[in-house]
């Protein structure tokens, strides 16, 4: 029998059969498992999800993959869970009841389930359908429809000056924080005729994990010129992508501004519980790819989130859809 140990780049909470953490003990998985967990070690490590995820990751799925081996030596599953998609769905909820059963916490509880979405995906059966115990937002952030999007960019492209265009359309077409755009250096953009990339460094308690974007037509066009106007204003030899009047680097408040206003200008921040903002264009690029049916792994991946959970939020509905649904019932006018 195996110990089930990993590559050392991720540190181990060890886990009892039944899913609880010890730090006293690791519980040895039986052959097949303990791989099953290498292959997915080495899977997080290619992740961008934070050091610390990936540990939580590691550790959850051990838990569960322990449960899962005492499950079919018991003969109490239908079908194999690690390849079909229905009896997957049916392990993860008994797993998710075995946890409540012994009591855990709830949001311990949907940190294994996080996991265990992870790994089904990367293993491409999809997430399990299993409830998790603690959602405390049931709509989605604030995003632009498609009208309201399209005529912000149709107003920033029309009257916004080559700065101006290339800070406003970055939260959009690549879902950047307004702290990631502010950030920026000559040296995070590449830029050609056909294509572009950019090195953008998160936020998180790990110190900021590297990310790599490609660069959507439009914005690769918005770059260039910013790049070439950029050339005639003071502070040109600044490493800063955005510089400010007196040649600095464009601080995060003036970055907001100037979103917050060309937003205003074309009528789209008319919503005061949640005023527009960098963040809104980063939840509409989130909103989008999601709704499109793109991999949350994905997306996750594009927007920098440590966590899956905060991915799917973007799934849930929104106020407008709330109210959309009221159109299907019947009335007598």
């Amino acid at each position: 029998m195996t110990s089930g140990n990993t590559t050392p780049a991720i540190p181990q909470a060890s886990e009892t059969t039944s899913g609880n953490t010890r730090r006293s003990r690791t519980v040895a998985l039986p052959g097949p498992y303990a791989q099953i967990l290498t292959d997915y070690a080495t899977a997080l490590q290619r992740s961008p999800l934070a050091d610390s995820s990936k540990t939580k990751y590691h550790s959850r799925l051990r838990g569960y993959l322990a449960w899962l081996a005492d499950q079919v030596a018991a003969g109490a599953l239908d079908g194999d869970p690690l390849t079909d998609p229905i009896s997957a769905t049916g392990a993860v909820r008994d797993f998710r009841r075995h946890l409540k059963n012994g009591r855990r916490a709830p949001n311990t509880i949907d940190t294994y389930l996080s996991a265990i979405d992870d790994f089904y995906a990367r293993r491409g059966l999809g997430k399990p359908q299993a409830r998790r115990e603690r959602d405390s937002r049931r709509t989605a952030p604030r995003a632009l429809d498609s009208r309201r999007a399209r005529r912000y960019i149709r107003h920033v492209q029309l009257v916004a000056d080559p700065r101006e265009k290339a800070l406003a359309l970055l939260p959009y077409f690549a879902g950047l924080r307004i702290a990631e755009v502010v950030g920026l250096d000559l040296a995070d953009v590449r830029l050609s005729a056909r294509k572009g990339e950019l090195r953008i460094r998160g936020k998180g308690r790990d110190g900021g994990k590297i990310r790599h974007l490609p660069v959507h037509p439009d914005l690769r066009q918005a770059l260039t010129d910013w790049l070439q106007a950029r050339a005639d204003w003071n502070g040109a030899e600044s490493t800063a992508v955005f510089l400010n009047q007196r040649g600095g680097r464009l601080t995060d408040r003036a970055a907001r501004t100037i979103i917050t206003s060309l937003g205003e200008a074309c009528g789209i921040n008319d919503d005061p519980t949640e005023p527009f903002g960098p963040h809104v264009l980063r939840h509409t690029f989130a909103t989008q790819l999601i709704r499109d049916g793109k991999d949350p792994i994905l997306v996750a991946e594009l927007l920098g989130h440590g966590s899956l959970d905060t991915t799917r939020r973007y799934a849930l509905p929104t106020e407008a859809d709330k109210a959309a649904a009221l159109d299907a019932l019947i009335t007598d006018h």
